[in-house]
This record gives C-alpha cells, sequence and structure tokens, in this order.
C-alpha cells in the first residue's frame, strides 16, 4: 500500500474496491482518520477499563464498541468514553461475536477472565481482528495451540498484556543477562505469590441486575450464581488459575526471556502444590515446580515465601553470579553487572514506550510486537505443565515440539477442558 499514490487510491475507494479501516499516512497524512487504529473492548471489568483507558491516551485510536455481559459496566465506562472523545459515538454490545463481526473495527482487546481467553480471541482472529490479549494467554494448553494457529492462520497481530517487557528495569536485566554478564545461565528463580481466597460464595445469592450469569459462565462447566464474578474468580480453577496462573506471565515470561526460551518448551516438569478446597476456591495457594529444557537448564516456578529475595526473577550463572530483578527493585551478586551497558555490536532491545503504544505500531506496520502469540503460549503453558504435575503428584515428561506428554494418559487428559456444549464450535 506504501507505493500507492493519494489519487488512485481516492480513486480506487470510489470505484468501491475494499478499503481497509487503516491506510498509511503516506497515502492521506498523519491525521487522517483512515490512520487511525479502530477498536472494540471486550471486557470494561477493573482490568479492562484500565488497560483501555491507556489505548484511549494514544491520538490515532478510535473507540467505536465496548462489550461486557454486565450492563452496568458498560454503562458506567461508555460514559466514561463519551466524556473523554465529547461525543456519544461509543457502541455497547452484549455479545463479542457480534462486536467481532463488525467490518468497521480493526483492533479488539480482551480483558474477560482466564476461560474465556481462547474462545473470545479465536472468534476475533477468525473474524479478522488484531487482539491485544490479557494474560494468562489460556485457561489450558491444548485451546493456547488452536490460538497461536488461528492468529497465524489469520495473519492477525497479538500482544500479550505482560506490560513488564515494556518496563525499564526488566529490558535491563534481559540485555545483561542476552549478553553473557554472569555467563552461562544455568537456573532460573520465579518467585510469585501465594494465597488467593475471596469472600466466601452464598449458595442462592440473586444474580445482580444486569449481569447475565449464563454468558459470564460461557465455555466453563456451569455452577449456580455465588455471588463470586468480580476478581475472586481467579481462585476458581473453573474460571482461572489462581496467584500462579495470573503471574506466571510476568515474572516467568521475564525469566524465559533472558534465556530465550520463550518459544520452545521444557522436557520435565514435576513439583507439589496446595490444592486446599476452601468453599468455592480450590487454585494452589502455594506451590514449587521445577520445569527442565534439553539443554539443562532449570526453571524453578513457586510462591515468593521459598525465595530469599521473595517475588521476581532471578537469573543465575554457572559460576555463581546472579541478577535479580521485580518491580520497583533489582540485585545483583557484584553491584557494578548492573551498570554494565550493551557495547557495539551485542543484544539491545529496541526501544518501547508502552505495550499499548507497542500494538498500535505493529498493527499498522504489520509487524511483531514486543510480547507476541508464541511467547505467551510458552510460558502460559510452563504453568500449564506445572499445575499438572503438581495435581497428579508426577513428574510430567513433555515433547515441546509436539506438545504431548509422553507416557502418562490420565495427566494428558488435564491438557484439555471440553467447552460448553453451545460454545464448543464458537
Amino acid at each position: 500500500m506504501k507505493n500507492v499514490s493519494r489519487r488512485h487510491f481516492l480513486k480506487a475507494a470510489a470505484a468501491g474496491a475494499a478499503v481497509f479501516n487503516i491506510v498509511p499516512a503516506s497515502v492521506l497524512g498523519q491525521n487522517a482518520p483512515s490512520n487511525k487504529v479502530v477498536m472494540g473492548a471486550i471486557g470494561v471489568g477493573s482490568q479492562g477499563r484500565g488497560v483501555f483507558g491507556g489505548f484511549m491516551q494514544h491520538p490515532d485510536v478510535v473507540v467505536k464498541a465496548i462489550c461486557d455481559v454486565n450492563a452496568v459496566k458498560m454503562t458506567t465506562f461508555k460514559k466514561q468514553i463519551d466524556e473523554r472523545y465529547g461525543n456519544s459515538d461509543c457502541l455497547m454490545i452484549k455479545d463479542f461475536r457480534e462486536l467481532c463481526e463488525r467490518k468497521d473495527i480493526d483492533a479488539v482487546m480482551i480483558a474477560t477472565p482466564d476461560h474465556w481467553h481462547a474462545t473470545a480471541g479465536i472468534y476475533a482472529a477468525n473474524h479478522g481482528k488484531d487482539i491485544y490479549g490479557e494474560k494468562p494467554f489460556t485457561h489450558n494448553l491444548r485451546e493456547g495451540r488452536l490460538y497461536v494457529n488461528a492468529l497465524e492462520k489469520n495473519k492477525r497481530v497479538f500482544q500479550a498484556g505482560s506490560m513488564q517487557r515494556s518496563g525499564g528495569d526488566f529490558r535491563r536485566a534481559v540485555e545483561l543477562v542476552r549478553n553473557g554478564r554472569i555467563g552461562k545461565v544455568v537456573r532460573v528463580e520465579v518467585g510469585l505469590p501465594s494465597g488467593g481466597r475471596g469472600k466466601p460464595g452464598v449458595p442462592g445469592t440473586p444474580v445482580p441486575e444486569g449481569l447475565d450469569w449464563n454468558m459470564w459462565v460461557g465455555p466453563a462447566p456451569y455452577r449456580e450464581f455465588q455471588g463470586v464474578y468480580d476478581w475472586d474468580w481467579r481462585w476458581i480453577l473453573d474460571f482461572g488459575g489462581g496467584q500462579m496462573k495470573d503471574w506466571i506471565c510476568h515474572h516467568c515470561d521475564i525469566g524465559l526471556w533472558g534465556v530465550q526460551k520463550d518459544n520452545v518448551g521444557p522436557t520435565e516438569v514435576e513439583g507439589v502444590g496446595l490444592f486446599k478446597a476452601d468453599g468455592i476456591y480450590d487454585s494452589p495457594t502455594a506451590y514449587r515446580y521445577t520445569a527442565k529444557y534439553d539443554d539443562g537448564l532449570e526453571v524453578v516456578v513457586a510462591d515468593s515465601n521459598h525465595f530469599e529475595l521473595g517475588g521476581g526473577v532471578r537469573w543465575i550463572g554457572e559460576k555463581g553470579e546472579w541478577i535479580f530483578v521485580t518491580r520497583g527493585h533489582y540485585e545483583t551478586s557484584n553491584p557494578k553487572l548492573w551498570y554494565q551497558l550493551p557495547e557495539a555490536g551485542e543484544f539491545r532491545l529496541p526501544s518501547v514506550s508502552s505495550q499499548q503504544r507497542d500494538f498500535l505500531d505493529a498493527v499498522k506496520a504489520r509487524t511483531v510486537p514486543t510480547s507476541p502469540a508464541e511467547a505467551a503460549h510458552r510460558v502460559t503453558s510452563v504453568g500449564h505443565l506445572g499445575q499438572i504435575a503438581m495435581q497428579t503428584g508426577r513428574k510430567i515428561r513433555w515433547d515441546w515440539k509436539a506438545e504431548e506428554i509422553i507416557g502418562d494418559p490420565a495427566a494428558a487428559s488435564l491438557l484439555w477442558r471440553e467447552p460448553r456444549k453451545e460454545w464448543a464450535k464458537a
């Protein structure tokens, strides 16, 4: 398209030729409406409003529609959007499928509960939408590969909401590790939060006005409403994966990124976890497992109580040197390590101001963003395999290329959950 002149483009448009919403600035100018990315939001709870609010700060974003199964949340957020843009153009759409089928939307943000990520994402990709998806990538491992395949088949841009890839300290640490400042890395320690419980579920609790509970449950096994649908759904394995799955796409993602293991998988995973049922809550509240890779690397994922430095990621080299980083803090075995900037010819990450900006630029240029789908799938897979190992109490042998558990049919059955009948072909 970059070689198409403005005259020829307008002539084609007038003749009824297919025209994409996004047209290069070289054709119609930087501020032309067609140089903007038209977006829709699927899921406008607290996380969705925050992330989409970040998109709305960019002048090249046009908000076309928002979608949620909670009408009250939609109405509240629409008011904020209308105030931001000084109009009432934003549409409210209850069913994400209707939003995805619109031809006037280029990209969607998906910030639903975990059990919806793959179903909504695959549908969006199959309908030509680029996707900014909140983590974890999927609720189970098999649907992760189906999601990646749909994105690749439809040539869609995907950015995971793993915002630490845009954070200065994390990026500095990754550059140091990649440039061999601690030598060959033999162990990565990933400390994540423990716990995870909320208010008790109460059978017979009436469904709040405006909430479509059947649609909220969606592809997950149906259960009666018990008052838990905001935030605390994370501690219910039918919907989320506890603190471990909620956070693995942050610190473990950075850990794998640093050792360039974010597009492969481990060969063995084993560990233990505390799955103590507490009413409707059943996610692990304490956990520790080790993923081993074919070159001998060990990645240890555990709740932060297991590590002296707490939550974050630490890379340990074969001679004992190490680098640790977390939000707002870093440490090294040798204080001078942190200040060894990349030299000429060494690895250096490209500049990224934010996950949202990086996504928008990738959508326009049709390039791979900072947190692509394959990386999101691979790090989430470590969490899926770790949970299976802890649930079964057995070492999981994993063929990461075929994505198959070797010699354990019972464990392999946990790689997938059949969606509820009405969502099986969504």
